[in-house]
């Protein structure tokens, strides 16, 4: 389970304090998957932030009884001067998996070839999107995060993405932000709205959106 009791975060500008998120009460059960909607701005990647522990909130609490993804395909954790396989083991030793286990995995999956052996700066944004997706699976998180559409590299291997997170992990709890109503509703049981740094919950897909538009 994981749990945001009256979670809020601001972030200070040159014109004052701005509150990204106020008030915010979520629950994802195990197994459970939830869509979240919001324009842009509205606090969707903030929220994602959040809930992985990227960054800590302003105000109120996040409770974690599963393990918890990084927004897939992000490879800001990268350290560039490594190469991909050396940033593969040492981040499946951090996260206490065997680097060997998935190994042909990783190649398989990502296609980079040869430039698993070169370092991580050297890579395209979509090269390092194909390795940061590729370890997501590698870990087998309780709650995997999606920041917007997984849609890594071309449509074959956008359809291997899906295949592997949809089908795959069918049994995962998913939190997938995005503006997007039919990919929400392609995989999500239930929905909530992100509107004026507050939310809204919703059993039906289809009613948050209806309330979506309305607070366009």
């Amino acid at each position: 389970m994981i749990e945001l009791q009256d979670v809020s975060k601001s972030y200070p500008t040159r014109h004052g304090i701005a509150h990204v998120l106020e008030g915010i009460d979520l629950r994802i059960a195990k197994g459970e998957r939830v869509g979240i909607l919001g324009r842009n701005g509205a606090g969707k990647s903030t929220l994602i932030r959040l809930i992985s522990g990227a960054e800590p909130p302003s105000g109120g609490r996040i409770i974690r009884r599963m393990s918890v993804s990084w927004p897939l395909a992000f490879g800001g954790a990268f350290q560039g001067s490594l190469t991909g396989l050396d940033n593969y083991r040492f981040i499946c030793r951090i996260y206490g998996a065997d680097p060997r286990d998935k190994l042909d995995f990783l190649h398989d999956f990502t296609e980079l070839g040869r430039y698993l052996n070169e370092p991580v700066k050297t890579y395209s944004s979509g090269m390092r999107a194909r390795l940061a997706f590729a370890i997501s699976m590698v870990i087998e998180f309780d709650c995997f995060l999606i920041d917007e559409v997984v849609a890594v590299g071309d449509s074959r291997f956008h359809e291997k993405c899906l295949h592997e997170l949809f089908e795959k992990r069918a049994d995962r709890a998913l939190i997938i932000v995005s503006h997007d109503q039919a990919y929400i509703k392609a995989y999500c049981e239930r929905a909530a709205v992100l509107s004026g740094g507050r939310m809204t919950q919703f059993d039906h897909v289809d009613d948050a959106y209806g309330f979506y538009q309305s607070a366009a």
